[in-house]
């Protein structure tokens, strides 16, 4: 049951164009004497939901890091802290991830943070499940596996596009992926507000029963490196590697046990929250911030660590040491203080850092998709409708297959409405929406789907430009 003293919280997920915003809309249209607030979480670098979702002026918080599990659990906590700050405004909250999103991390966010878990409850997940599509998505993503598998409630949305035969083996098929779950068809998201809100549904002891792991943290870093230093100036050292940056938070006092390493590791999940500070070659790293290393350049990077006294430091990293052969090396001035790897002081002195007195790899428990990103185009100017629906139509015949969602709105020329869209696959639909009025006439399109070109897209969109 949820405590009358905290705000419960119901989680919307499912793969991308399943009906999320359009069930989100429909709750936040009816008369259910509940103030919500909404927070969306957005895949790509524009976030576009917020501007597609009803009576949003004040109770939209949008969260645009793409995968809402370990890289932004810190982001969500920080925006859980701030709805906190207007508690007298809301008593619901409807949580939208991102169609890539394994629910799980999500989930787990309530349990694992002391702070969230005394003001919040989870009150449920609510999957939505394309009947049209599921088959192709679960063949290749394994976030709409862990969806369904997840679910409090499956909403077999779209059941109109399937034939009744095909809608029973599929439903036979969810309920033997996921017993529990409450399964109800539905067009259009179309169901009665309580079959999503207030289930009181969600029961971590049998979560933990179904899946052992769920407790075990992820983390947006791969490896932590404590290394006793005496006071002086160091070099961080890295090698050519993977990637042109990599994201680091740097603690000191850390004591090298794992006790106090679990708990660095939590503080750490809140820093990388935060924006990164770009640090580049040469210059100085500051401690308990979350920084962005600069590592275009090939050949070996240096950059700088500065100690007062005797510390162990702790390195957050967001790739592993072996990745970019990362050590920490001591300048002129600084002492190394030795120490053997169960943290004693050794017979033999080692370099400053060749040798870390502890270390660990945080292995994640899911992995994601590189091949599938997001094109966002956002330009001025009107379309031309016959120059849109000719270039729509050549892009979906040909990428159809490898576009999961496709959603925004266009200036149509000699239409005083913005034009509202949303496809999956090869399905298309829009219609006109709410007048301009003042407001500047603008495009703005985004695309999630499989090894998208980007620049021949936005290139044809403009063409279509008058």
């Amino acid at each position: 049951m949820n405590s009358p003293n905290k705000v419960p919280v119901t989680i919307l997920t499912g793969f991308l164009g399943s009906g999320k915003t359009t069930l989100l809309n429909r709750i936040l249209s009816e008369e259910h004497g509940k103030r919500i607030a909404v927070i969306e979480n957005e895949y790509g670098e524009v976030g576009i939901d917020q501007a597609l979702v009803i009576n949003a002026d004040e109770e939209i918080f949008e969260m645009s890091n793409g995968c809402i599990c370990c890289t932004v659990r810190g982001d969500l906590i920080r925006v859980l802290g701030n709805l906190m700050k207007r508690r007298d405004k809301f008593d619901y909250i409807l949580l939208e991830t991102t169609g890539l999103a394994d629910p799980g991390p999500v989930a787990q966010t309530f349990f694992m943070d002391d702070e969230i878990a005394s003001e919040f409850s989870l009150d449920g997940i609510v999957t939505l499940v394309d009947a049209h599509h599921i088959h192709q998505q679960l063949g290749r993503s394994q976030e709409s596996t862990e969806q369904i598998a997840f679910a409090d409630v499956i909403l077999l949305n779209k059941t109109d596009l399937v034939k009744a035969e095909e809608l029973d083996a599929l439903e036979a098929r969810l309920r033997e992926m996921n017993r529990l779950a409450r399964v109800h068809r539905c067009e259009r998201a179309n169901v009665a507000i309580p079959t999503v809100l207030n289930l009181e549904a969600f029961n971590l002891d049998q979560v933990l029963v179904d899946h052992p792991t769920f407790l075990e943290p992820e983390y947006p870093f791969e490896w932590t490196g404590v290394f006793a230093l005496g006071p002086g100036r160091y070099e961080l050292r890295l090698d050519d590697g993977p990637d042109p940056t990599m994201s680091l938070v740097m603690v000191e006092r850390l004591d090298p046990t794992e006790e106090a390493l679990q708990q660095g590791a939590e503080w750490c999940v809140r820093r990388y929250a935060e924006p990164a500070l770009q640090i580049s070659p040469g210059n100085l790293i500051p401690m308990d911030q979350h920084v962005e290393l600069q590592l275009q350049i090939s050949g070996q990077k240096s950059f700088a660590i500065e100690i007062e006294k005797q510390t162990s430091l702790a390195l957050f990293a967001q790739h592993t040491a072996e990745e970019f052969n990362i050590r920490v090396c001591a300048s002129n001035n600084a002492e190394a203080e030795p120490h053997s790897s169960n943290g004693s002081t050794a017979d033999m002195k080692i370099s400053a850092g060749e040798l870390p007195i502890l270390e660990r790899t945080w292995v994640a428990q899911h992995e994601h998709d590189d091949e599938v990103g997001s094109v966002a185009i956002e330009l001025g100017g009107d379309v031309n409708p016959n120059k849109l629906n000719a270039w729509l139509g050549r892009l979906l015949r040909e990428k159809g297959v490898d576009i999961f969602r496709m959603k925004g709105f266009i200036s149509i020329a000699g239409e005083s409405q913005r034009f509202v869209f949303q496809g999956v696959h090869m399905l298309f639909d829009g219609q006109p929406e709410r007048p301009w009025g003042d407001d500047p006439r603008h495009n703005q399109l985004v695309f999630i789907g499989r090894n998208l070109d980007g620049d021949t897209m936005k290139r044809e969109f403009e063409a279509c430009l008058n």
